[in-house]
């Protein structure tokens, strides 16, 4: 079982990068309406044709609606305009992602916060691994990101379809550096429980000093919770 979990931390940690499918250039290529807009942040042309009628919650071929494109874009200003004209902010692509945890995963705390405001929640389940925006997060020690969650009401403990919260990715999935240290420090202070264990019987403290990560250990060895 203990090799099983080790293969399976090396497959998630390299497949990252292509956990999420932005649209291709071929596929920005051959967009209209609503989807091109939000490509290209044009809030003008999102406004004309959100009063035309438009359809808010279109779908390219790949299931990304117009705030889909607008967050991989990292266009602010297009998520703003079709957020407020009505568009699902807690819809799905075909690869389970919504914008929050687009947003997440690219590191961009200030869209991502605007995602939250315009309606989008910060608890979703979330991609083929049934996680969440915050395990995401903490997975690529994204801690600023994490703290906007944290605040936002994200689920401290849940425990994703690896058996792993996301204290636990901050740690085998991380690199011990201080990104991820940062990370580990805003999950612990905010409450998360360190008794709990991968599907080995394994916790984040017994990872982090199997893996020397010292900052790591004393910040959970000195949790409160």
């Amino acid at each position: 079982m203990r090799l099983k979990i080790v293969l399976l931390a090396l497959l998630v940690a390299l497949s990252a990068a292509q956990a999420q499918t932005p649209p291709s250039s071929i596929q920005i290529a051959k967009y209209t309406g609503l989807h091109k807009a939000a490509h290209e942040n044009d809030v003008p042309a999102i406004a004309k044709i959100v009063g035309q009628g438009g359809d808010l919650n279109v779908r390219d071929s790949y299931g990304r609606t117009p705030a889909h494109v607008a967050a991989f874009a990292s266009n602010d200003e297009a998520l703003n305009a079709l957020g407020k004209a009505g568009a699902d902010m807690n819809a799905f692509e075909n690869g389970i992602y919504d914008v929050v945890t687009i947003a997440a995963v690219a590191n961009d705390p200030e869209l991502m916060s605007l995602a939250i405001e315009l309606g989008n929640r910060a608890d979703l389940t979330t991609s083929v691994y049934d996680g969440t925006a915050l395990i995401a997060a903490a997975h690529l020690g994204h801690h600023e990101v994490v703290r906007r969650l944290i605040k936002a009401g994200a689920p401290l403990d849940h425990i994703n379809n690896l058996h792993w919260t996301a204290l636990i990715e901050a740690v085998v999935l991380g690199d011990g550096g201080c990104n991820h240290t940062a990370t580990v420090k805003a999950l612990v202070d905010a409450g998360a429980n360190t008794s709990l264990t991968d599907a080995s019987g394994v916790t984040a403290l017994a990872h982090a000093e199997q893996r020397g990560y010292t900052a790591m250990v004393e910040l959970i060895k000195n949790a409160k919770h």
